[in-house]
Order: structure tokens, then C-alpha cells, then sequence
């Protein structure tokens, strides 16, 4: 590359500057298996195969008893034996142990544990090769810069979206849902206008719409849920053609439930009506294959912590046709084309939201992340999850005094179990389980608007992911049967 384009590309006010990330990237479709003109360092090159794409047209997959999309295209996950004891070696912490027993983690809806792959990442990048991005002419910002865009890349090639332009790297789902909502809803959602959501939401795709409504006079509409846990079509119908919606924003599954919503056929009501959806994918992209464009739908966010990957990191997915007309959320350095003293010129997306310096180990962890779950085959993840959430069912059920929340078919279901026994809080029983060195959550798991549907303050919740065993959902109803005698239930 000539000293001209590389200076060009390092001054933030020159209007043709481009990073090196952004010419990579332009040429997404003619070679989407890696970056043309960048190096990854070599201790940094991807380790997987590259991505393979299905011939004719895909069939349509079910995901429990629910029809969902077809599957991704980049990462095929062949039929294979998943050995859960070679995955669990892959992870440091369950070496732990914990008031004398091994510790058993069953929480990886609030947060997955890391495998080794993405840790010696994040510690190769900051002792080989940290440096900010995009416009550094030395070679470990030209490392850092080719790391980043591959992640990118990669996180393009898992959800099967059109370019790695159509991914913003944010802070993590809270903060997709947000930037949506300033940028694409202040300048579409007015006065009288209708938002759609349903009552099991998580906070982070509640409180936003609420502060937006309050600003613009706009309204919220709720889909209920009925007593099972599955969502009343009636209400979403109703409220669809009651006009004037805007938006339809829901979760792709409960993080309190576990109820897989059958989005795909939610997104095709609401785009006859000719309303966008945003879908919450949290709880869905670390646990099955999720496919943007079959799905359709114009928005998707997830996190990269409940997928293996670091905290503090995150994607927002759309479709290019919407990131081009949305205005910046945050203003600084990186997303600029040109300032002046009284006006500025803005990148194209995805630069365009990513002001500042982002989260760059980040964002590379999070790749490596996608490197290691494609690995094991998001087909065989769900196929895991699923036995063990038929395994657990079986086993807590038949714990007296114990209640259940959500479908009673575990077919219908993610790796989720939410429950409460007798009047033992949910904090206390939390604490006990501690003792047995079981991790759980307790509390109202920010779904408070759930929790009066349900009729109580909070639960106790179990969830399992790739590294979870039979023999750990054994360990929680023993613990629970110890805790049933505690309490005299």
C-alpha cells in the first residue's frame, strides 16, 4: 500500500479517508473467508474451517416443536457425538471448588464462563499486539485493525447477515436495544404512535421504549402470555391491526422461562403491516443456529458474554437499508468522515455507531468465541441443552413442594428452568444451593413485569449450556431435597 493511501487513510478529516478495515470489508462478498490485504497475526489466524453454505434451497428446521428459520449458512453443524467431558476440560473454572464440592454452574443465562481459547486471546492480544484501530500505519495496528474487521467477519458468518456492515460492536444487548431506540425510533416513533412488546421481556427491551414513548407521546402495547408461558397471538394480532404501530420488539427466549417464541412467524405478520421488528437474540444465538435473513427480521442484538465470550461486548444486527438512514447514537472520533467548526460529516455504517475507541479485545474475544461454539455445532449445543432440560424436568419434578414456571413440555423450551418451593424465598434457597457448591440466580432476573404476570416476588433459576451435566442436575435435586427438609416442606 503507497504512503499516499495510508496517510489519506489516517486523517480523520480528509473526505476520502478510509481505514483499511473498511476496504476489507467492501469486498465481503467476493471473499468472505478472510481480509484481503490485512494480516492477522499469525498466533491470531482462525483456526476453523471456513465457512461452507448448503447447495438448492435450505429445508426449514424445528427448534423444540417450533418452527424457526433455516440454517445459517457459514457454520454447518454436522451430526456428531457431543462429548461433554472433553468441552468441560476446555473451561479453567470448573476446577473450582467450592465449600469443599465441586463447583456445579448453573447459570449461564445471566453469564457463560469462558473457555481457555478465548482467555490465551485476550491475554495474546495484549502482549503481542495492542493497539487502537483503523488508522495506526504501524504493524500492530495493521494486527489489531485485521483481528477486529475478521471478528466481524466472523459474527457476520454465524446469524448469516448480508455484510459484516450490517454489525455494530456495542456494550452488549442493553446497549443495541438502546442505540435502536434513540437513533431509529426518535426519528420514526412520534406522537400516537404504537410499540408492541410482550409481558416476558427482560428490562433492557422494556426501559428503553418507556423513556422513548414518554419523549415522542408514543404508547406501548403488550402481548400477554398465558398460563403455560407461550405468548396469546390474539393480543399481537389485535394489537397489529389496531394501527398506528411503529415497531415490534420481543425476546427470541425468556430468559425466565425459557420459552422459544416462534419469532419467525411474528416478523411475517408484522412486515405485512409494514412494521419492522427488532428481536432480543440474548438467549437464542449462544444456544441455537438463528439465521437474520430467514428470520427477516430488520433488527437482532445479542451478547457476547452468554456465548463464551467476554463481557463488556455485544452486536447489533440490521439490514444496511435501515443503518443508512439511522442518524449517529454517540458522536466523537472513529465515526467521522469530516468536522468542521459547525458541521460534520458521518462514515458509513458500521462505522458510523461506533464512536470513540471501541471494546477491541472485545470484540476479538468475542470472535474467538464464535470460533469455539461453531466448533462444538450450535445443532449439537441445542441437542445437549435439549436432553438435559428433559433430564432436569424429569428429576426437580418430582421434588415435593417444588413449582415450575413456563411450558411444561421441555421440547418447547431452551436450557431454562425457573422455579420456586413452598414459601422458601427465592434468596435463601439460592444460599443453600451455594452450600452444595450449585451456582443458580435468584431474584425477579429483571423481568419484574413477568414476575406479577406470574404471581410472585421472584424465583430461583437454573440454566445449563455446553459444558453441563446429568450428573450436575442430580447434584441440584439432592440439594433440593436437603433443602425441602431444612424447611419442612
Amino acid at each position: 500500500m503507497s504512503r499516499q493511501r495510508w496517510a489519506a487513510a489516517s486523517n480523520s478529516t480528509s473526505q476520502k479517508a478510509t481505514s483499511p478495515a473498511a476496504a476489507a470489508t467492501a469486498s465481503y462478498p467476493k471473499a468472505r473467508n478472510k481480509l484481503p490485504g490485512l494480516a492477522v497475526p499469525k498466533n491470531t489466524t482462525p483456526t476453523t474451517k471456513p465457512p461452507l453454505t448448503f447447495p438448492g434451497q435450505l429445508a426449514q428446521s424445528t427448534v423444540r416443536g417450533y418452527a424457526t428459520q433455516k440454517q445459517a449458512t457459514a457454520y454447518i453443524h454436522e451430526k456428531k457425538p457431543f462429548d461433554v467431558e472433553r468441552v468441560r476440560h476446555d473451561f479453567p473454572i470448573l476446577k473450582r471448588v467450592i465449600n469443599g464440592k465441586p463447583l456445579a454452574y448453573l447459570d449461564s443465562a445471566a453469564t457463560t464462563q469462558k473457555p481457555r481459547d478465548v482467555i490465551d486471546e485476550l491475554t495474546r492480544f495484549y502482549n503481542e499486539y495492542n493497539a487502537n484501530v483503523h488508522r495506526g500505519v504501524y504493524k500492530i495496528s495493521e494486527e489489531a485493525t485485521a483481528a477486529y474487521e475478521e471478528a466481524r467477519a466472523k459474527i457476520a458468518r454465524l446469524i448469516n447477515a448480508n455484510s459484516p456492515n450490517e454489525i455494530i460492536f456495542v456494550r452488549g444487548t442493553t446497549e443495541a436495544i438502546n442505540l435502536v431506540a434513540q437513533s431509529w425510533g426518535r426519528t420514526n416513533v412520534g406522537l400516537g404512535d404504537g410499540i408492541i412488546l410482550t409481558e416476558m421481556e427482560h428490562h433492557s427491551n422494556i426501559v428503553p421504549w418507556q423513556l422513548l414513548a414518554k419523549e415522542r407521546g408514543a404508547h406501548l402495547k403488550y402481548v400477554g402470555i398465558t398460563d403455560d408461558g407461550h405468548l396469546v397471538h390474539e393480543d399481537f394480532r389485535q394489537h397489529l391491526e389496531s394501527g398506528s404501530i411503529k415497531l415490534v420488539t420481543m425476546t427470541h427466549v425468556s430468559n425466565v422461562l425459557g420459552t422459544i417464541n416462534p419469532v419467525r412467524e411474528y416478523i411475517r405478520e408484522a412486515h405485512k403491516q409494514g412494521c419492522p421488528v427488532l428481536v432480543d437474540a440474548a438467549q437464542s444465538v449462544p444456544h441455537m443456529p438463528v439465521d437474520v435473513q430467514d428470520l427477516d427480521c430488520d433488527f437482532l442484538a445479542f451478547s457476547g458474554h452468554k456465548m463464551c465470550g467476554p463481557t463488556g461486548i455485544g452486536i447489533l444486527y440490521a439490514k444496511k437499508s435501515i443503518l443508512q438512514a439511522m442518524p449517529p447514537y454517540h458522536g466523537g472520533g472513529e465515526m467521522i468522515r469530516e468536522v468542521h467548526l459547525y458541521e460534520s460529516a458521518w462514515k458509513d455504517p458500521p462505522y458510523k455507531f461506533e464512536a470513540g475507541t471501541t471494546n477491541i479485545a472485545g470484540a476479538i474475544g468475542l470472535g474467538k468465541a464464535v470460533d469455539y461454539v461453531s466448533g462444538l455445532g450450535l445443532r449439537n449445543i441445542q441437542e445437549h441443552e435439549q436432553e438435559l432440560t428433559e433430564y432436569a424436568h424429569d428429576r426437580l419434578g418430582k421434588v415435593k413442594g417444588i413449582r415450575i414456571y413456563g411450558p411444561e413440555n421441555p421440547r418447547t423450551k431452551s436450557g431454562v428452568i425457573s422455579f420456586n418451593m413452598g414459601d422458601v424465598h427465592a434468596h435463601d434457597m439460592a444460599t443453600l444451593l451455594d452450600e452444595d457448591g450449585i451456582a443458580v440466580r435468584s431474584g425477579h432476573h429483571c423481568a419484574q413485569p413477568l414476575m406479577e404476570r406470574l404471581g410472585v416476588s421472584s424465583t430461583t433459576r437454573a440454566s445449563v449450556y455446553v459444558y453441563n451435566t446429568e450428573d450436575e442436575i442430580d447434584r441440584l435435586t439432592q440439594s433440593l431435597e436437603r433443602a425441602g427438609r431444612i424447611f419442612k416442606l
